[in-house]
């Protein structure tokens, strides 16, 4: 079936002149080397150029899992607090990182911190502080930027089981 389907082709290419038969065959690998260029090496070629954007990218994204990694193991390895000295730590990072825009009010294992028209970089200081003396982060926030472009609403964490 595939040798009567190819004999008109055979005898239309038996008929033409040798120099016919040379621009065929001349036009038939032009169009071999393009479907080759365009399918194989052109998405390869475009492959290699973005990849030295693509490794500094994950280089940069393997760093900062580096340092996040890092950062957890030494809180793990830093001795639990009790609760008693949660509360006292958070209390004393409210009053020195926010003053009196912050209210703290502590009911049981939860400490909810209302704040009213604190700066942008106190309340980044704060929670800084609060990571870092009482051990603690936020596991609930609901904030909103007022007109001056300071932080109103609250804030929760869950102090350690005693």
């Amino acid at each position: 079936m595939m040798h009567a389907a190819l004999a008109p082709l055979s005898a239309r290419w038996s008929a033409l002149a040798p120099r016919e038969k040379l621009m065929v065959a001349a036009a038939a690998a032009l169009v071999a080397i393009a479907i080759a260029w365009w399918v194989l090496l052109a998405p390869a070629l475009a492959t290699l150029r973005g990849a030295g954007a693509q490794r500094q990218a994950l280089d940069a994204q393997l760093q900062r899992m580096m340092s996040l990694q890092a950062q957890a193991q030494s809180l793990q390895s830093v001795p639990r607090m009790s609760p008693d000295e949660a509360s006292r730590q958070l209390d004393l990072s409210v009053r020195q990182s926010f003053g009196p825009g912050a209210r703290l009010a502590i009911t049981g294992d939860r400490a909810t911190l209302t704040l009213s028209a604190v700066a942008p970089d106190a309340l980044a200081r704060g929670l800084a502080q609060a990571r870092a003396n009482a051990r603690l982060t936020p596991t609930d926030a609901h904030l909103t930027r007022n007109a001056a472009g300071q932080w109103d609403g609250t804030l929760s964490f869950t102090l350690p089981a005693r």
